[in-house]
């Protein structure tokens, strides 16, 4: 058997291969999946792959098994480590975050203002695989941003920056990189004015940066071999999923909660009634990691949380994939837990403050008392029995937190295909978005009843 195109996501604990024919994109049709535990600790993730790949065929029941394209997503060389470096912290530095995390990079430092010793030397200490540099609206502040620049130039190390800040100042800033022989790269700024964000064109830098970075997990540079286009980050896959769909049915949050990190990813509008309190601009497509949720690699401290609140026993030993219905149930209480943990941390939230005119109300953070579609995605959410129970726990007020309204509506990603079809999005964008709706039992741009 052939078919058309032949997608892998390698995580962190499991391999995933899907297998599509597109039919010259007008019927796309998912032909079926393959699951394996990812290899990177027997050193070579192309084990994982070939035994998800194996898996697949006996699903088929084929004794072979080819391919027209192969294409990947992959988080497990453990994520692009990035530090970010900007002006103001609630302005050019949140700006610069929101484009790395979005873009599916794991950021591990971030400073603003004048760039000082101790923070260079952490910067060298964290030996980051990307530097992204901001600063500035355009045609506002240089000095600090220069210096900044030339503070980072002497580090004299083989890692890309990408310079992300005021405009004006992109000729002078390559100079001084070029001049240290550090590899530059120039995107539009993602703060160009107040109250304004421009982060799409940064995260499209860190994907190409990425594809180069990934091939450092042992192994990989056999799959990049077979690769008929530019691996992407997972999170920046589901990131394009994620915004195909929201073009499509409106304001959506989606979650994913993984063997070592949950991720949500929030593509809505601010709700007319938050809008006009909202104290500082959030971008319309959010993504937050959070390392220390999952339901395998972190499974211990998530227990510890719910330890916290609930008199439980210790977690018995689990697998990357349950055993049976007694691990799924440890692995269903891991996944809620992860899963609100993660979009409380998400989520901005209502705050008091007093004035020569009384109190009054401001909004904090990313809105999402607009959402219309919470979405499962990932190996947990989309297998476990609980999957869509979990979800709709997430709905409702909790203190002051602005969390997704009870009318919100749950979708599952049946198929598990959101990462695929967010890479497939990049060369078939009617084919995936097609496969989306297939996955979600969403027709015709309406969801059918999920609750």
């Amino acid at each position: 058997m052939k078919l058309d195109l032949l997608i892998a996501e390698i995580g962190s604990t499991t391999t995933l291969v899907n297998g599509f024919n597109l039919n010259d994109c007008a019927e796309p049709v998912l032909i079926g999946q393959g699951l394996a535990p990812t290899s990177v600790l027997a050193g070579d993730v192309m084990i994982g792959l070939t035994a998800a790949i194996d898996d697949l065929k006996g699903r088929l029941k084929l004794a072979k098994l080819e391919w027209g394209e192969f294409m990947a997503t992959s988080s497990a060389a453990g994520g692009l480590k990035m530090s970010v470096h900007g002006l103001v912290k609630d302005m050019t530095v949140k700006a610069a975050r929101e484009a790395a995390l979005g873009a599916g990079a794991v950021v591990k430092m971030v400073t603003a203002g004048r760039l000082r010793d101790a923070q260079l030397k952490e910067i060298l200490a964290l030996q980051p695989n990307i530097i992204l540099l901001a600063g500035g609206v355009d045609d506002g502040e240089e000095e600090i941003i220069l210096d900044n620049a030339e503070k980072l130039s002497r580090l004299q190390w083989d890692v890309p920056l990408i310079y992300a800040g005021n405009s004006a100042l992109q000729r002078e800033i390559t100079h001084i990189f070029k001049e240290s022989g550090q590899e530059i790269l120039v995107s539009a700024n993602v703060y160009p004015q107040i109250d304004q964000l421009n982060v799409r064109p940064t995260r499209k830098l860190i994907h190409e940066v990425f594809a180069r970075h990934i091939i450092h997990a042992p192994g990989m540079e056999k799959i990049e071999q077979m690769l008929s286009d530019q691996m992407m980050p997972t999170p920046g896959a589901v990131m394009e999923a994620s915004q195909l769909l929201k073009d499509e049915l409106g304001n959506l949050v989606v979650i994913d909660v993984g063997g070592a990190t949950t991720d949500v990813h929030s593509i809505t509008e601010d709700s007319p009634g938050i809008k006009p309190i909202l104290l500082n601009p959030e971008p319309e497509a959010k993504r937050t990691v959070e390392g220390d949720l999952g339901v395998y690699v972190n499974a211990q401290h998530v227990w510890q949380l719910l330890q916290e609140e609930l008199a439980l026993d210790e977690i018995r030993k689990i697998s990357p994939l349950p055993r049976d219905q007694q691990e799924e149930s440890y692995v269903e209480i891991l996944a809620e837990k992860a899963a609100l943990t993660a979009l409380k941390r998400h989520a901005g939230e209502l705050r008091d403050y007093y004035g020569p005119t009384g109190r009054q109300t401001i909004a904090e953070g990313k809105d999402l008392t607009a959402v219309k579609w919470i979405i499962g995605t990932g190996g947990a959410l989309t297998r476990l029995q609980r999957g869509r129970e979990i979800l709709q726990s997430l709905k409702g007020t909790r203190s002051r937190l602005l969390l997704p309204p009870l009318e919100a509506k749950v979708l599952i990603d049946r198929d598990y295909i959101m990462a695929s079809a967010g890479l497939m999005s990049k060369k078939y964008p009617e084919a995936a978005l097609s496969l989306l709706k297939k996955s979600l039992a969403v027709e015709q741009g309406q969801a059918l009843p999920v609750i």
